[in-house]
């Protein structure tokens, strides 16, 4: 089946064949056609699966559709000063920085012979051009939570004629802490509208987050849920933990690996890996939330490019990392929540290519290993690297931000959901102690708000 037998329009079908696609993935098949029905959506579907098309095709068929709405003004104020303008009909909320990019990327590319408008805001830049090209027209917006709701209270955007929401890797956003975020943004949202949930996992927070937005939702999955993909080998090596920036830095030379990406858990434990492997003369930049966004991208479009030969990156900025070919991710560190995995590797396998994923495991992790093992329902082959056996004596040690990040996810998900609950303490480790502008991966406007005029123009 092609796309244009999903009933999209000839100028879309056009902008997806000139980026080279022909035939939809499996997701695509199904989401596409319960988009345009008009339905509520609930998808689970693996990371590299091709989801973002999955809803930003139909969203632009609908939208350029429908120009009745678009040809319609609303009145707001920027600064204080009375405007007119085009509604905002598409929201699309995603978890990072580089994961708003790349949707709202997506959505230019795919619209390019429509006349629609897009745009992208997120916290880690000023946000006073943004605020400029909120007075324009925006048919589409790509959002952080946390930049979406600066801009909220500085009254420079108007979500109360959105007709579709979007939440993109809403799992992620939870883990995140974004679960008050997202219900006061909904309270902003007009009732009579489409929503859309995309997840690559689900748990009891999704199902409940789903039950009180949604309107007898369309459920798909493209795959087992919380399985990896096909096309992706994985590996176990153990190793003591002091010996494992060796290992890598071995394994790197000894395969001639590159553009790898390697997971670790903290950005300190980032910037020393990234430090060691460029001392072993391989070329290596860390990427996390105490980075700015300027350095970020320039560095992931190092990796990207071919140029930069390693990236060592935290689970949340390397939401949105999508290169089609990416051939090496390595999970330097496990990580405590075994769905976490599942997003790791999958970077790695998309679009139909082959992949490797492998994991350097020390007596620490051993728990976390079989967790895992357990979410994806198979046992993981083991190697051990001459030169590198693992101590058999080895004792293991706390792992140092060793909470379950899920025990405490769930709680703030219950408080939340009454009134006066207890504000949620911050579910990641690694997260930069920033406001949420200044992170993109923040939350919590209440602690800043009283110290900001309304008219400053960033955190």
């Amino acid at each position: 089946m092609s796309f244009s037998d999903l009933g999209l329009s000839d100028e879309i079908v056009r902008a997806v064949i000139a980026r080279g696609y022909t035939e939809p993935t499996p997701i695509q098949l199904q989401a596409i056609p319960a988009v345009l029905s008009g339905s509520d959506l609930l998808a689970g579907a693996q990371t590299g699966t091709g989801k973002t098309a999955g809803f930003t095709l139909p969203i632009l068929h609908l939208l350029s559709a429908n120009t009745a709405s678009a040809n319609t003004t609303s009145a707001n104020t920027i600064k204080g000063e009375p405007i007119r303008r085009s509604p905002i009909r598409a929201l699309i909320l995603t978890p990072t920085r580089e994961l708003a990019a790349q949707v709202e990327e997506s959505v230019r590319e795919y619209g390019r012979y429509l006349k629609l408008n897009s745009m992208a805001v997120f916290g880690g830049v000023n946000i006073n051009p943004q605020i400029q090209r909120l007075k324009s027209r925006v048919d589409i917006l790509v959002a952080t939570p946390g930049r979406l709701l600066d801009h909220v209270q500085q009254r420079t955007v108007d979500l109360s004629r959105i007709e579709i929401l979007v939440l993109d890797e809403a799992d992620r956003m939870l883990d995140m802490g974004f679960i008050r975020d997202i219900r006061r943004i909904l309270t902003l949202l007009p009732k009579q509208r489409q929503n859309l949930l995309f997840s690559a996992t689900f748990s009891d927070e999704i199902k409940e987050l789903a039950q009180g937005m949604m309107n007898r939702p369309i459920l798909i999955e493209a795959a087992r849920r919380n399985a990896t993909a096909d096309l992706v080998s994985q590996k176990v090596y153990p190793v003591n933990r002091e010996m494992k920036q060796d290992l890598l830095a071995h394994l790197i030379k000894q395969h001639n690996w590159f553009q790898v990406l390697v997971f670790t858990r903290t950005k300190h434990g980032a910037d020393r890996l990234s430090k060691h492997l460029t001392q072993e003369g391989i070329p290596a930049l860390a990427i996390h939330g105490n980075k700015s966004q300027m350095v970020r991208t320039r560095t992931l479009a190092k990796f990207k490019d071919g140029s930069l030969q390693v990236l060592v990156a935290t689970d949340i900025a390397a939401r949105g990392i999508d290169i089609s070919e990416l051939p090496h991710v390595v999970n330097f560190e496990l990580p405590h929540v075994p769905e976490d995995y599942v997003h790791r590797i999958g970077r790695t396998g998309r679009a139909g290519s082959e992949g490797e994923a492998v994991s350097l495991v020390c007596v620490d992790e051993r728990k976390l290993l079989a967790d895992i093992e357990k979410v994806i329902k198979r046992s993981l082959p083991q190697e051990v690297v001459a030169g590198f056996e693992p101590d058999p004596h080895a004792k293991p040690e706390p792992i140092q931000n060793g909470q379950n990040r899920r025990q405490r996810a769930q709680v703030p998900s219950r408080q939340s959901s009454s009134r006066g609950g207890a504000k949620p303490s911050s579910p990641r480790s690694d997260k930069p102690k920033l406001s949420s502008s200044e992170s993109g991966e923040g939350k919590s406007r209440s602690r800043n708000s009283s110290r900001r005029s309304p008219s400053s123009g960033r955190r």
